[in-house]
């Protein structure tokens, strides 16, 4: 009888929950027979899942917009209990609570001695770089589960120091491990400041997570561009301007009636590589928001690029789209001095300033991205809830850990 459950991509637009081993302190066979390193893992926690949610990312996936194999198990947004620890785990016990980063990193190699904790040498033989439940990413079981493994942990877990705090803020805690840290990172790196105004592409999760994040670094005004007018609302629930991108209008005009010129300081593309033109049922034009974000974006801007770009789309519109190659005006970026920030964020970077605000009650992520609980059963409809344009975070209480309302 199996001691685990997990969600797994069963095809283009389908998931099930199926039953799995309970986790052993183990490495991935990829990743031991790849990088030559040991299988026995005593630096390794086992987590009995408080909170896992789905992200934008898996939906990729599950879109069939990624060269996934059906079976792959999906879910890198964890937070959890722990429940077993290995021999070499020192600062962590049975009983605490902790985020999980969304990257894997072994804190033990160059990148992750430099902070660079996303591009991780020891945990991927295809390339720097680890997720939990994601393809091409080492080969690490998902953590939409009741259990899952979190290897080096005393360098990966985040705990959190009180139990009964954390589990009274626990839908902000839980958007700890991957979206608040990436749409902080976004801000970030575009180089958000006092006073700046802001265009956000994309209202859904990480959107919203990237335009609440400019707020707390001081933005002026931040404007979100989106089509889905639900999404919209959500954006405009906590502040910010926002343009419906489905009306065809130029974009730079939009932005020049909100702030009275046609440009902004900063852009964050919290979209990726499905992105559509403008206009109400415009096709995928995947370089759309990339090129919008160099036209609006003043001389000497940033561009923060947490949207998610991959080498390998066979669904994509065209051969070069399929290997990541998508026509980038990158003259007019180069002519503006533009920087660009892209890659997955490195969450530990981020996530123990972004934990204190919320402890101190100074930042409520949760309520920002609409964040909804649902079981594990219910994962299935949560993932066809999302990709049809939910304003929602759906966040998977496995055992019933979540409070009530």
């Amino acid at each position: 009888m199996a001691d685990n459950r997990v969600v797994v991509y069963k095809g283009p637009g389908k998931v099930a929950v199926e039953d799995i081993d309970y986790p052993k302190l183990e490495l991935p066979d990829d990743v031991v027979t790849g990088l030559g390193i040991k299988k026995a893992a005593p630096h390794a926690v086992v987590l009995r899942l408080v909170t896992t949610n789905i992200c934008g990312s898996d939906q990729h996936m599950v879109r069939g917009r990624t060269t996934a194999p059906v079976g792959q198990t999906l879910g890198h947004e964890i937070t959890g209990e722990v429940v077993e620890v290995g021999d070499d785990v020192l600062f962590v016990k049975p009983g605490d609570i902790c985020s999980v980063p969304f990257n894997i990193a072994c804190g033990r190699c160059r990148m992750c001695n430099e902070g660079k904790t996303g591009i991780c040498l020891n945990v991927n033989p295809a390339r720097a770089g680890a997720a939990y439940g994601y393809v091409d990413m080492g080969g690490w079981l998902g953590g939409q589960a009741e259990y899952v493994m979190v290897p080096f942990a005393d360098f990966n877990l985040l705990r959190f120091p009180d139990r009964d705090a954390a589990l009274a803020k626990i839908l902000d805690l839980t958007m700890l491990s991957d979206i608040f840290p990436t749409g902080y990172h976004g801000a970030y790196t575009a180089g958000v400041t006092t006073g700046s105004t802001v265009y956000v592409a994309g209202a859904g999760p990480v959107g919203l997570a990237a335009a609440y994040s400019a707020q707390l670094l001081g933005a002026s005004v931040v404007i979100v561009g989106d089509m889905n007018a639900d999404r919209l609302a959500q954006a405009g629930s906590f502040g910010c301007e926002t343009v419906d991108l489905s009306s065809g209008g130029d974009l730079a005009d939009m932005i020049a009636d909100i702030v009275g010129e046609p440009e902004v300081d900063a852009a964050v593309d919290a979209v990726g590589f499905e992105a559509r033109g403008h206009g109400a049922g415009a096709a995928e034009a995947p370089a759309t928001v990339l090129n919008d974000m160099m036209s609006v974006a003043r001389a000497g801007a940033g561009l923060g690029i947490p949207g998610l770009y991959v080498t390998g789309d066979p669904g994509a519109v065209d051969d070069n789209a399929k290997v990541g190659q998508i026509g980038v005006r990158l003259g007019l970026g180069w002519a503006k001095s533009h920087t660009f920030a892209t890659g997955q964020c490195p969450v530990k970077r981020y996530n123990r300033q972004l934990m204190n605000l919320i402890l101190a009650d100074r930042a409520h992520i949760a309520q920002a991205v609409n964040a909804v609980t649902i079981s594990l059963d219910d994962a299935p409809r949560g993932y066809q809830e999302f990709d049809q344009g939910a304003a929602k975070k759906y966040v998977i209480d496995p055992h019933g850990m979540v409070p009530a309302a």
